[in-house]
């Protein structure tokens, strides 16, 4: 047998037994939401630098600064999972993470914010507007406010749309008392689409686990 096929067979057997290590190791279900490996809801399963919370059935992600988000829908091909939008508190268009800044990852855990994310900073100071993002009257910021219930206290106030692109932060989406109070967020948003099919979320990836050769 060639050296080079027995490489390749070396190779085929680490990925099969490295996929029914994960499989073997996958957390149970959360609700109805399946808990793929990596992610891991205690420390008997997954990886523990991919912990995701199971609190009452309901599966959800915690920021740094310790505020939980449900998850909506996991995609483990994609390393990546999507997390609900903080809700925004009533006829006060303050996002229900604003007292810890918005949403805040921690850098040394394997988790970003994609690009995959067009955000809406909502109630905004006029501090922004010499910023490059989308301050004007079509902005669809003004959709969501005139549209949405949710938005319906933000009505008339400053506000701006932009794509979280890579030149970005990726582990903060940031509001605060003097800039913007509240956002929201949309997934693979594409201009022109019908408020109707607008998908609210944020989009987080993960870094996959490496495999270690011994």
């Amino acid at each position: 047998m060639s050296t080079f096929v027995s490489m390749l067979l070396m190779f085929l057997v680490i990925i099969l037994v490295t996929q029914v290590s994960a499989n073997n190791n996958a957390c149970p279900k959360c609700g109805d939401i399946e808990v793929p490996y990596p992610l891991s809801t205690d420390d008997n399963c997954g990886d523990p630098k991919y912990r995701v919370y199971c609190n009452d059935g309901i599966l959800e992600f915690m920021s740094a600064g310790g505020f939980y988000y449900k998850i909506l829908s996991i995609d483990p091909s994609a390393y990546k999972l999507i997390i609900s939008p903080p809700s925004i508190q009533a006829n006060t268009c303050y996002s229900s993470d604003l007292p810890l800044g918005g949403l805040r990852l921690d850098q040394n855990l394997p988790f970003n914010v994609s690009t995959h994310n067009t955000v809406m900073l909502l109630n905004c100071s006029d501090s922004i507007l010499p910023s490059p993002l989308n301050c004007t009257a079509a902005s669809i910021c003004r959709q969501f406010e005139e549209k949405s219930e949710e938005g319906s206290g933000c009505r008339n106030t400053l506000c701006c749309h932009y794509l979280k692109d890579s030149a970005m932060t990726s582990h903060m989406i940031r509001v605060r008392v003097g800039g913007c109070t509240a956002y929201t967020c949309l997934v693979n948003w594409r201009s022109g689409a019908s408020f109707d099919s607008w998908d609210y979320g944020i989009e987080l990836q993960w870094v996959p686990p490496q495999l270690t050769l011994v």
